[in-house]
Protein backbone atom coordinates (compact mmCIF):
# COMPACT_ATOMS: atom_id res chain seq x y z
CA UNK A 1 0.00 0.00 0.00
CA UNK A 2 1.26 3.45 -0.86
CA UNK A 3 0.70 6.89 0.59
CA UNK A 4 -1.27 9.42 -1.47
CA UNK A 5 0.60 12.62 -2.38
CA UNK A 6 -0.48 15.80 -0.55
CA UNK A 7 -3.03 18.07 -2.20
CA UNK A 8 -2.09 21.47 -3.49
CA UNK A 9 -3.31 24.35 -1.38
CA UNK A 10 -5.55 25.59 -4.19
CA UNK A 11 -7.29 22.24 -4.60
CA UNK A 12 -7.72 21.89 -0.85
CA UNK A 13 -9.51 25.25 -0.67
CA UNK A 14 -11.66 24.34 -3.68
CA UNK A 15 -12.68 21.03 -2.13
CA UNK A 16 -13.44 22.65 1.22
CA UNK A 17 -15.80 25.11 -0.47
CA UNK A 18 -17.42 22.36 -2.57
CA UNK A 19 -17.88 20.15 0.47
CA UNK A 20 -19.59 22.92 2.43
CA UNK A 21 -22.01 23.50 -0.47
CA UNK A 22 -22.72 19.78 -0.83
CA UNK A 23 -23.42 19.33 2.88
CA UNK A 24 -25.75 22.33 2.85
CA UNK A 25 -27.77 20.60 0.11
CA UNK A 26 -27.88 17.28 1.99
CA UNK A 27 -29.05 19.15 5.09
CA UNK A 28 -31.74 20.98 3.12
CA UNK A 29 -32.92 17.71 1.56
CA UNK A 30 -33.26 16.12 5.01
CA UNK A 31 -35.42 19.02 6.11
CA UNK A 32 -37.47 18.94 2.89
CA UNK A 33 -38.02 15.20 2.44
CA UNK A 34 -37.92 13.85 6.00
CA UNK A 35 -38.53 10.07 5.84
CA UNK A 36 -39.60 10.17 2.17
CA UNK A 37 -37.24 8.61 -0.38
CA UNK A 38 -36.85 10.48 -3.68
CA UNK A 39 -36.79 9.08 -7.19
CA UNK A 40 -33.61 7.86 -8.88
CA UNK A 41 -32.93 11.15 -10.67
CA UNK A 42 -34.03 14.76 -10.58
CA UNK A 43 -36.65 16.30 -12.84
CA UNK A 44 -35.44 19.75 -13.83
CA UNK A 45 -32.92 19.62 -10.99
CA UNK A 46 -35.47 18.75 -8.30
CA UNK A 47 -36.01 15.35 -6.73
CA UNK A 48 -39.62 14.16 -6.52
CA UNK A 49 -40.97 11.52 -4.14
CA UNK A 50 -40.16 7.99 -5.32
CA UNK A 51 -43.06 6.68 -7.42
CA UNK A 52 -45.29 4.03 -5.90
CA UNK A 53 -45.00 0.50 -7.22
CA UNK A 54 -44.90 -3.20 -6.32
CA UNK A 55 -47.26 -2.59 -3.45
CA UNK A 56 -45.02 0.10 -1.96
CA UNK A 57 -46.45 3.58 -1.43
CA UNK A 58 -45.09 6.76 -2.97
CA UNK A 59 -41.87 7.80 -1.29
CA UNK A 60 -41.24 4.26 -0.06
CA UNK A 61 -38.01 2.29 0.09
CA UNK A 62 -37.83 0.37 -3.17
CA UNK A 63 -35.41 0.02 -6.04
CA UNK A 64 -31.62 0.07 -5.87
CA UNK A 65 -30.81 3.76 -5.40
CA UNK A 66 -32.38 4.63 -2.03
CA UNK A 67 -29.13 3.48 -0.41
CA UNK A 68 -27.27 6.48 -1.80
CA UNK A 69 -29.67 8.88 -0.08
CA UNK A 70 -28.86 7.22 3.24
CA UNK A 71 -25.15 6.97 2.48
CA UNK A 72 -24.98 10.75 2.09
CA UNK A 73 -26.55 11.15 5.51
CA UNK A 74 -23.95 8.89 7.12
CA UNK A 75 -21.19 10.86 5.38
CA UNK A 76 -22.73 14.10 6.60
CA UNK A 77 -22.63 12.87 10.17
CA UNK A 78 -19.04 11.63 9.91
CA UNK A 79 -17.94 14.93 8.40
CA UNK A 80 -19.75 17.26 10.80
CA UNK A 81 -20.84 15.37 13.91
CA UNK A 82 -24.22 17.08 13.53
CA UNK A 83 -26.97 14.88 15.06
CA UNK A 84 -29.37 15.95 12.28
CA UNK A 85 -27.44 13.76 9.84
CA UNK A 86 -27.10 10.87 12.29
CA UNK A 87 -30.78 10.80 13.21
CA UNK A 88 -31.82 10.83 9.55
CA UNK A 89 -29.35 8.06 8.70
CA UNK A 90 -30.46 5.92 11.64
CA UNK A 91 -34.11 6.29 10.66
CA UNK A 92 -33.29 5.19 7.12
CA UNK A 93 -31.20 2.26 8.35
CA UNK A 94 -34.13 1.08 10.47
CA UNK A 95 -36.29 1.05 7.34
CA UNK A 96 -33.66 -0.97 5.50
CA UNK A 97 -33.71 -3.44 8.39
CA UNK A 98 -37.46 -3.72 7.98
CA UNK A 99 -37.09 -4.15 4.23
CA UNK A 100 -34.73 -7.11 4.48
CA UNK A 101 -36.61 -8.77 7.33
CA UNK A 102 -39.86 -8.46 5.35
CA UNK A 103 -38.16 -9.70 2.18
CA UNK A 104 -39.39 -6.64 0.29
CA UNK A 105 -38.04 -5.91 -3.22
CA UNK A 106 -34.91 -8.06 -2.91
CA UNK A 107 -34.87 -9.91 -6.25
CA UNK A 108 -31.61 -8.24 -7.27
CA UNK A 109 -27.86 -8.41 -6.81
CA UNK A 110 -28.08 -4.77 -5.76
CA UNK A 111 -28.62 -5.98 -2.21
CA UNK A 112 -24.91 -5.25 -1.87
CA UNK A 113 -25.42 -1.62 -2.82
CA UNK A 114 -28.51 -1.39 -0.62
CA UNK A 115 -26.93 -2.59 2.62
CA UNK A 116 -23.28 -1.51 2.29
CA UNK A 117 -24.29 2.14 2.69
CA UNK A 118 -27.13 1.78 5.20
CA UNK A 119 -27.04 -0.92 7.88
CA UNK A 120 -23.34 -1.77 7.56
CA UNK A 121 -22.39 1.83 8.53
CA UNK A 122 -24.89 1.67 11.40
CA UNK A 123 -22.91 -1.30 12.72
CA UNK A 124 -19.47 0.07 11.94
CA UNK A 125 -20.06 3.57 13.29
CA UNK A 126 -22.49 2.93 16.13
CA UNK A 127 -22.08 -0.75 17.01
CA UNK A 128 -25.77 -1.33 16.26
CA UNK A 129 -26.18 -5.09 16.70
CA UNK A 130 -29.61 -5.14 15.06
CA UNK A 131 -28.15 -3.42 12.00
CA UNK A 132 -25.34 -5.98 11.91
CA UNK A 133 -27.80 -8.87 11.91
CA UNK A 134 -29.85 -7.20 9.18
CA UNK A 135 -26.68 -6.78 7.11
CA UNK A 136 -25.83 -10.46 7.51
CA UNK A 137 -29.38 -11.38 6.51
CA UNK A 138 -28.93 -9.21 3.42
CA UNK A 139 -25.71 -11.06 2.59
CA UNK A 140 -27.60 -14.37 2.86
CA UNK A 141 -30.25 -13.04 0.46
CA UNK A 142 -27.48 -12.10 -1.97
CA UNK A 143 -25.96 -15.57 -1.72
CA UNK A 144 -29.26 -17.04 -2.96
CA UNK A 145 -28.33 -15.60 -6.36
CA UNK A 146 -25.05 -17.52 -6.63
CA UNK A 147 -25.28 -19.90 -9.58
CA UNK A 148 -23.38 -23.13 -9.96
CA UNK A 149 -21.52 -24.24 -12.01
CA UNK A 150 -20.87 -20.82 -13.55
CA UNK A 151 -19.68 -19.37 -10.24
CA UNK A 152 -21.47 -16.06 -10.69
CA UNK A 153 -24.10 -14.04 -8.88
CA UNK A 154 -27.04 -13.34 -11.16
CA UNK A 155 -27.88 -9.69 -11.63
CA UNK A 156 -31.54 -8.92 -12.08
CA UNK A 157 -34.91 -10.54 -11.70
CA UNK A 158 -36.49 -13.77 -10.63
CA UNK A 159 -33.95 -16.58 -10.75
CA UNK A 160 -36.35 -18.64 -12.86
CA UNK A 161 -36.70 -15.94 -15.54
CA UNK A 162 -35.06 -17.37 -18.69
CA UNK A 163 -34.30 -13.87 -20.02
CA UNK A 164 -32.18 -13.07 -16.97
CA UNK A 165 -30.88 -16.50 -15.99
CA UNK A 166 -27.11 -16.64 -16.03
CA UNK A 167 -26.61 -12.91 -16.52
CA UNK A 168 -24.41 -10.61 -14.50
CA UNK A 169 -23.31 -7.02 -14.98
CA UNK A 170 -20.17 -5.06 -14.20
CA UNK A 171 -22.00 -3.11 -11.47
CA UNK A 172 -22.01 -6.37 -9.49
CA UNK A 173 -18.40 -5.77 -8.49
CA UNK A 174 -19.70 -3.13 -6.08
CA UNK A 175 -22.05 -5.65 -4.46
CA UNK A 176 -19.24 -8.02 -3.47
CA UNK A 177 -17.88 -6.02 -0.49
CA UNK A 178 -21.04 -6.92 1.46
CA UNK A 179 -20.12 -10.59 1.11
CA UNK A 180 -16.49 -9.95 2.04
CA UNK A 181 -17.71 -8.10 5.12
CA UNK A 182 -20.03 -11.00 6.02
CA UNK A 183 -17.15 -13.45 5.73
CA UNK A 184 -15.02 -11.29 8.01
CA UNK A 185 -17.81 -10.98 10.57
CA UNK A 186 -18.83 -14.64 10.66
CA UNK A 187 -15.63 -16.47 9.77
CA UNK A 188 -17.65 -18.40 7.19
CA UNK A 189 -15.62 -18.96 3.99
CA UNK A 190 -18.67 -19.47 1.75
CA UNK A 191 -19.12 -15.71 1.28
CA UNK A 192 -15.46 -15.08 0.44
CA UNK A 193 -15.43 -18.02 -1.96
CA UNK A 194 -18.41 -16.56 -3.83
CA UNK A 195 -16.53 -13.26 -4.12
CA UNK A 196 -13.41 -15.02 -5.35
CA UNK A 197 -15.23 -16.97 -8.06
CA UNK A 198 -17.52 -14.17 -9.19
CA UNK A 199 -14.79 -11.57 -9.51
CA UNK A 200 -12.55 -14.05 -11.36
CA UNK A 201 -15.31 -14.61 -13.92
CA UNK A 202 -15.78 -10.88 -14.44
CA UNK A 203 -12.05 -10.32 -14.70
CA UNK A 204 -11.83 -13.03 -17.33
CA UNK A 205 -14.91 -12.21 -19.40
CA UNK A 206 -16.45 -8.80 -18.72
CA UNK A 207 -13.06 -7.06 -19.05
CA UNK A 208 -12.21 -7.21 -22.75
CA UNK A 209 -8.70 -7.86 -24.11
CA UNK A 210 -8.36 -4.16 -25.03
CA UNK A 211 -9.12 -3.21 -21.38
CA UNK A 212 -12.62 -1.87 -22.10
CA UNK A 213 -15.61 -3.56 -20.47
CA UNK A 214 -18.91 -5.11 -21.39
CA UNK A 215 -21.88 -3.87 -19.40
CA UNK A 216 -23.38 -7.34 -19.07
CA UNK A 217 -22.37 -10.94 -19.72
CA UNK A 218 -24.20 -14.26 -19.93
CA UNK A 219 -23.22 -17.75 -18.78
CA UNK A 220 -24.88 -21.10 -19.47
CA UNK A 221 -26.38 -22.08 -16.13
CA UNK A 222 -26.26 -25.80 -16.88
CA UNK A 223 -22.66 -26.09 -18.07
CA UNK A 224 -21.12 -22.91 -16.66
CA UNK A 225 -19.87 -21.96 -20.14
CA UNK A 226 -19.22 -18.25 -20.79
CA UNK A 227 -21.54 -17.22 -23.62
CA UNK A 228 -21.54 -13.57 -24.73
CA UNK A 229 -21.25 -9.95 -23.71
CA UNK A 230 -23.97 -7.36 -24.32
CA UNK A 231 -25.28 -4.06 -23.01
CA UNK A 232 -28.44 -2.66 -21.49
CA UNK A 233 -27.47 0.97 -21.06
CA UNK A 234 -24.54 1.52 -23.42
CA UNK A 235 -24.61 2.74 -27.04
CA UNK A 236 -24.35 -0.82 -28.41
CA UNK A 237 -23.12 -4.24 -27.34
CA UNK A 238 -19.52 -3.52 -28.30
CA UNK A 239 -19.38 0.04 -26.96
CA UNK A 240 -17.99 1.09 -23.59
CA UNK A 241 -20.70 2.34 -21.26
CA UNK A 242 -18.88 4.96 -19.19
CA UNK A 243 -20.47 4.13 -15.85
CA UNK A 244 -19.63 0.47 -16.34
CA UNK A 245 -15.97 1.27 -16.97
CA UNK A 246 -15.96 3.39 -13.80
CA UNK A 247 -17.53 0.52 -11.82
CA UNK A 248 -14.66 -1.59 -13.12
CA UNK A 249 -12.01 0.77 -11.75
CA UNK A 250 -13.60 0.98 -8.32
CA UNK A 251 -15.00 -2.52 -8.05
CA UNK A 252 -11.85 -4.38 -9.05
CA UNK A 253 -9.79 -2.22 -6.65
CA UNK A 254 -12.17 -2.87 -3.73
CA UNK A 255 -12.19 -6.59 -4.39
CA UNK A 256 -8.39 -6.66 -4.64
CA UNK A 257 -8.34 -5.00 -1.23
CA UNK A 258 -10.57 -7.72 0.21
CA UNK A 259 -9.13 -10.78 -1.56
CA UNK A 260 -5.48 -9.96 -2.17
CA UNK A 261 -5.84 -11.37 -5.70
CA UNK A 262 -3.22 -9.42 -7.68
CA UNK A 263 -5.09 -10.15 -10.91
CA UNK A 264 -7.89 -7.91 -9.63
CA UNK A 265 -5.39 -5.12 -9.00
CA UNK A 266 -4.22 -5.52 -12.59
CA UNK A 267 -7.85 -5.46 -13.77
CA UNK A 268 -8.45 -2.17 -11.93
CA UNK A 269 -5.30 -0.70 -13.49
CA UNK A 270 -6.42 -1.78 -16.96
CA UNK A 271 -9.92 -0.37 -16.53
CA UNK A 272 -8.46 2.90 -15.23
CA UNK A 273 -5.96 3.26 -18.06
CA UNK A 274 -8.68 2.78 -20.66
CA UNK A 275 -11.08 5.17 -18.96
CA UNK A 276 -8.47 7.92 -18.64
CA UNK A 277 -7.28 7.48 -22.23
CA UNK A 278 -10.82 8.03 -23.54
CA UNK A 279 -11.80 11.16 -21.62
CA UNK A 280 -12.52 14.46 -23.36
CA UNK A 281 -10.53 17.58 -22.65
CA UNK A 282 -12.40 18.51 -19.47
CA UNK A 283 -11.83 15.00 -18.01
CA UNK A 284 -15.54 14.17 -17.55
CA UNK A 285 -16.76 11.39 -19.85
CA UNK A 286 -19.58 11.26 -22.32
CA UNK A 287 -22.20 8.71 -21.29
CA UNK A 288 -20.45 6.14 -23.51
CA UNK A 289 -16.71 6.21 -24.15
CA UNK A 290 -17.19 5.77 -27.91
CA UNK A 291 -17.95 9.51 -28.00
CA UNK A 292 -15.10 12.00 -28.05
CA UNK A 293 -14.49 15.75 -28.11
CA UNK A 294 -16.75 17.43 -30.65
CA UNK A 295 -19.68 15.10 -29.99
CA UNK A 296 -23.02 16.50 -28.86
CA UNK A 297 -23.73 13.35 -26.82
CA UNK A 298 -24.61 13.92 -23.15
CA UNK A 299 -21.91 13.76 -20.50
CA UNK A 300 -22.25 11.54 -17.46
CA UNK A 301 -20.87 13.27 -14.41
CA UNK A 302 -21.85 10.31 -12.20
CA UNK A 303 -19.35 8.11 -14.04
CA UNK A 304 -16.65 10.66 -13.32
CA UNK A 305 -17.54 10.77 -9.61
CA UNK A 306 -17.41 6.96 -9.36
CA UNK A 307 -14.07 6.97 -11.19
CA UNK A 308 -12.64 9.54 -8.76
CA UNK A 309 -13.48 7.27 -5.83
CA UNK A 310 -12.09 4.28 -7.70
CA UNK A 311 -8.86 6.03 -8.63
CA UNK A 312 -8.31 7.17 -5.05
CA UNK A 313 -8.95 3.62 -3.83
CA UNK A 314 -6.59 2.31 -6.49
CA UNK A 315 -3.91 4.82 -5.42
CA UNK A 316 -4.24 3.55 -1.84
CA UNK A 317 -3.99 -0.18 -2.60
CA UNK A 318 -1.49 0.21 -5.45
CA UNK A 319 1.87 -1.56 -4.97
CA UNK A 320 3.68 0.58 -7.53
CA UNK A 321 4.37 4.10 -6.17
CA UNK A 322 4.48 5.68 -9.64
CA UNK A 323 1.15 4.17 -10.59
CA UNK A 324 -0.31 5.24 -7.26
CA UNK A 325 0.76 8.83 -7.81
CA UNK A 326 -0.59 8.84 -11.37
CA UNK A 327 -3.97 7.47 -10.23
CA UNK A 328 -4.26 10.09 -7.53
CA UNK A 329 -3.29 12.91 -9.88
CA UNK A 330 -5.95 11.78 -12.35
CA UNK A 331 -8.54 11.62 -9.56
CA UNK A 332 -7.73 15.17 -8.47
CA UNK A 333 -7.99 16.46 -12.05
CA UNK A 334 -11.40 14.87 -12.61
CA UNK A 335 -12.71 16.06 -9.25
CA UNK A 336 -11.54 19.61 -9.92
CA UNK A 337 -13.45 19.58 -13.22
CA UNK A 338 -16.60 18.24 -11.56
CA UNK A 339 -16.47 21.00 -8.98
CA UNK A 340 -15.84 23.72 -11.54
CA UNK A 341 -18.19 22.60 -14.32
CA UNK A 342 -20.81 20.13 -13.07
CA UNK A 343 -22.18 21.52 -9.82
CA UNK A 344 -25.04 24.02 -9.43
CA UNK A 345 -23.97 27.65 -9.67
CA UNK A 346 -26.35 28.37 -6.80
CA UNK A 347 -26.77 25.23 -4.66
CA UNK A 348 -30.22 26.36 -3.49
CA UNK A 349 -31.47 26.10 -7.09
CA UNK A 350 -31.06 22.31 -7.19
CA UNK A 351 -31.67 19.32 -4.93
CA UNK A 352 -28.74 17.56 -6.61
CA UNK A 353 -25.11 17.91 -5.58
CA UNK A 354 -23.92 17.09 -9.11
CA UNK A 355 -25.56 18.00 -12.42
CA UNK A 356 -25.42 16.42 -15.89
CA UNK A 357 -25.72 12.74 -15.01
CA UNK A 358 -27.19 10.05 -17.26
CA UNK A 359 -29.17 7.09 -15.94
CA UNK A 360 -30.24 5.15 -19.06
CA UNK A 361 -29.98 7.01 -22.35
CA UNK A 362 -31.28 4.21 -24.62
CA UNK A 363 -34.53 4.25 -22.61
CA UNK A 364 -34.44 8.07 -22.24
CA UNK A 365 -34.46 7.84 -18.45
CA UNK A 366 -32.71 10.43 -16.32
CA UNK A 367 -30.74 12.08 -19.12
CA UNK A 368 -28.88 15.27 -18.17
CA UNK A 369 -30.20 15.26 -14.62
CA UNK A 370 -28.88 14.85 -11.11
CA UNK A 371 -28.82 11.27 -9.80
CA UNK A 372 -28.70 9.77 -6.32
CA UNK A 373 -25.58 7.73 -7.10
CA UNK A 374 -23.87 10.69 -8.76
CA UNK A 375 -24.54 12.77 -5.66
CA UNK A 376 -23.34 10.04 -3.30
CA UNK A 377 -20.09 9.29 -5.11
CA UNK A 378 -19.35 12.98 -5.51
CA UNK A 379 -19.77 13.43 -1.76
CA UNK A 380 -17.68 10.32 -1.11
CA UNK A 381 -14.97 11.69 -3.39
CA UNK A 382 -14.92 15.00 -1.48
CA UNK A 383 -14.79 13.06 1.79
CA UNK A 384 -11.89 10.91 0.60
CA UNK A 385 -9.93 14.02 -0.36
CA UNK A 386 -10.61 15.97 2.83
CA UNK A 387 -10.35 13.00 5.22
CA UNK A 388 -7.67 10.63 3.88
CA UNK A 389 -8.09 8.48 7.00
CA UNK A 390 -11.80 7.90 6.25
CA UNK A 391 -12.80 4.23 6.18
CA UNK A 392 -15.05 3.37 3.21
CA UNK A 393 -18.41 1.76 3.91
CA UNK A 394 -17.70 -0.74 1.10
Amino acid sequence: MTTSPPLSGALTRTVETALAAALATVRRNIETFGPVFPGDTTVDERYLPRPAGDGIAEGGNRGWTTTFWTGMRWLGWELTGDPLFREAAEADAADFERRVRDGEDLDTHDIGFLYSLTTVPAWRLLGDESAKQASLLAADHLMLRFLEPAGIIQAWGDLTDPAQRGRTIIDSLMNMPLLSWASQQTGEPIYAEAVRRHTAQLREHILRPDDSTFHTFYWDTETGEALRGATEQGAHDDSIWARGQAWGIYGFALNYRDTGDVQLLEASRRAADYFLAHLPADRVPFWDLVYTDGSDAPRDSSSAAIAVCGLIELSQVETDPQRAAAARTAADEILASLIANYTPERPEDSDALLLHSVYDLPKNVGVDEGSLWGDYFYLEALTRVMKPEWTPYW
